[in-house]
């Protein structure tokens, strides 16, 4: 029986030591919330109860949190979407597929050459930490709701001058 309690021992302070290691870096933290979980001052039971409510009071923000990474899914979906697209493209039509992409590279090249690195990169970010904001305003909306109609208008009246 005591061979069994020994070997009991060895194996706590084992686990024991262990955990010590594991949680080495955390020491002055797991002191602190020591000492607020057993009440060592009188203000941490408010302390404890105000932290708990903001805790439970912050269901706003745990929905909005919700929303973020669900717009990230969404966004990182239409991104697979259009590179998925593209290779489709490539596969079905592979001249169309070159010559979009002779244009866009073309395009991307000359605007390169047209503005300044720095210029191209601050006007790039800002537009990248703005569309957040214009999306939430319907700006981005607003517009290509305006150049839709155009494009229409502008067919319809190739459509007319073919007829």
């Amino acid at each position: 029986m005591a061979e069994g309690d020994n070997r009991s021992t060895n194996l706590l302070a084992a686990e024991t030591a262990s955990l010590e290691e594991q949680l080495q870096g955390w020491g002055e933290v797991m002191l602190m919330a020591d000492k607020v979980l057993r009440w060592e001052r009188a203000w941490f039971p408010p302390a404890i109860m105000g932290v708990v409510s903001l805790v439970f009071l912050t269901t706003e923000q745990q929905q909005r949190f919700h929303e973020i990474c669900s717009n990230l899914v969404k966004t990182r979906r239409r991104a697979v979407g259009w590179w998925k697209r593209l290779f489709t493209l490539k596969e079905e039509k592979p001249k169309m597929y070159f010559m979009t992409m002779i244009v866009s590279l073309a395009a991307v090249a000359w605007v390169g050459q047209q503005v300044h690195n720095l210029l191209l990169t601050y006007l790039i970010v800002t537009s990248l930490l703005l569309l957040p904001g214009l999306n939430q305003h319907g700006i981005i909306s607003k517009y290509i709701g305006m150049a839709k109609r155009e494009i229409n208008k502008l067919l319809k009246q190739k459509e007319k001058k073919n007829e």
